[in-house]
């Protein structure tokens, strides 16, 4: 079984927090962030360097339960198959349970057949468990790569 990559933090805050920083992308996801984010149908950009380009189309917004990105186009310049992202959502499931809020990541479509598979996952991983839970908690998203 073909298997997309998943992580998961758990979160002392309200969910809406954590909607709330996810949509704020460029203060988790280092690199660089052009355009809208805050509404579907809005489309932005992600580079890092020159070894990595993504365009993502918001497709979801559940304000407090999710976020559903698709990426419509892809460069990722370090491997054979530069668009291996085309085509797969990234999403954020977030459920609020007794004062805790879990959000569930999930990049849909990334899975281990891809040659990407190792970098990309542990590069969502430290976004997600370090940027970006930073950020929840603390209001300022972290650089882990450095």
């Amino acid at each position: 079984m073909k298997t997309s990559f998943t992580t998961t933090i758990l979160v002392d805050k309200p969910a809406i927090d954590v909607f709330n920083a996810v949509n704020n992308v460029s203060g988790w996801w280092q690199g660089e962030i052009e355009g809208p984010t805050n509404e579907v149908g809005d489309e932005f950009t992600y580079r890092m360097k020159d070894f990595h380009y993504s365009k993502h189309k918001v497709t979801e917004l559940i304000p407090g339960k999710k976020v559903v990105w698709l990426v419509t186009d892809s460069n990722l310049t370090s491997f054979g198959d530069k668009t291996e992202w085309n085509g797969t959502k990234v999403i954020f499931d977030i459920d609020e349970t007794n004062g805790q809020t879990q959000l569930r990541f999930t990049h849909e479509g990334l899975v281990p057949a891809f040659e990407c598979y190792g970098s990309c996952s542990g590069a969502w991983g430290q976004l997600v468990q370090e940027s970006l839970y930073s950020l929840i908690m603390t209001g300022k998203g972290k650089n882990v790569f450095g």
